[in-house]
């Protein structure tokens, strides 16, 4: 099928790509740093979460804007063009194709290095206060962050489609991405800011599979998760002031609902595959 030729080919190209490489090292890099630096301080939800930050944050959301804005936009126009026009490959094939090997790639690396990171802190005796998270907790936690990575492919993508010009897409995302992120998040929407979603994951990473009516199994107590979410805090470097003031991370999350943050992440994501496509296929060549 061509649909499957395009996405492997379009694999193996950006793996050999440097870009990707030095991406992929300095992600298990930082991750290793993190580990390091909070191995015997930071709980094992709270250390979760801080290894899942630069995946939902920064920096990494600079390098996904830059492999989805690529394939349809800059110097690959023209050999879109003869691929499209001289072979049996249809628009649709062609995008749907490209769109996958950057979801495929992002979400490659991401599981990569997170999976045995988690599993190695969620196992290990450590100094830190003992913490237990659930399974169900953290295969939510990687199932969410991994949807919001697959929303910022999917945004850069249609603004690469529509915009043409990958530095000026890149410009424009950045100068919305950031923004609207911290408006949502004043009014502390973890289904669609990826900061407020942040601050939720210690309190998912307690919750169980199926918590019985009336009891609190699997959750932390509150005032164990402030205190934990304040340290988080200083442990990443985002608050001025120390970490007990706990400014970024506030919060109860006890109305946090998983399946309103798949909705307010997926939805969009379909949306901007359904939008760069409609919008690729109408323009010329």
């Amino acid at each position: 099928m061509p649909f499957l030729a395009i996405l492997r080919y379009d694999l193996k190209t950006l793996m050999g790509s440097w870009m990707v490489r030095l991406w992929l090292a300095g992600t298990a890099l930082l991750t290793l740093l993190i580990l390091l630096v909070n191995w015997g301080s930071l709980q094992t939800s709270l250390l979760i979460a801080t290894l899942l930050f630069p995946y939902l944050i920064l920096p990494w959301f600079l390098v996904v804007m830059v492999l989805g804005v690529e394939p349809v936009a800059g110097s690959r126009v023209e050999v879109l063009a003869d691929g499209i026009l001289s072979r049996p490959i249809t628009r649709y094939e062609y995008l749907l194709a490209v769109w996958a090997a950057r979801v495929a790639l992002v979400l490659g690396g991401f599981l990569l290095v997170m999976v045995p990171a988690v599993i190695l802190v969620a196992t290990a005796h450590r100094r830190a206060p003992e913490d237990h998270v659930t399974l169900y907790g953290v295969v939510a936690s990687l199932g969410v962050v991994g949807l919001v990575l697959t929303l910022q492919v999917s945004l850069a993508f249609l603004a690469g489609t529509v915009l043409r010009r990958p530095l000026l897409a890149i410009i424009v995302l950045l100068a919305c991405w950031y923004p609207v992120d911290a408006i949502l998040d004043a009014f502390s929407l973890e289904s669609f800011s990826p900061v407020t979603l942040n601050r939720a994951l210690p309190f998912l990473l307690h919750q169980p599979w199926r918590p019985e009516v009336g009891s609190q199994e699997g959750i932390a107590d509150l005032a164990t998760i402030v205190h934990s979410v304040e340290t988080l805090a200083g442990a990443v470097g985002i608050a001025s002031e120390p970490p007990h003031h706990g400014r970024f991370f506030q919060g109860d999350f006890h109305d946090f609902a998983l399946w309103r943050v798949i909705l307010g992440y997926g939805l969009p994501t379909l949306a901007c595959v359904a939008l760069a496509t409609l919008s690729f296929c109408l323009r010329d060549l």
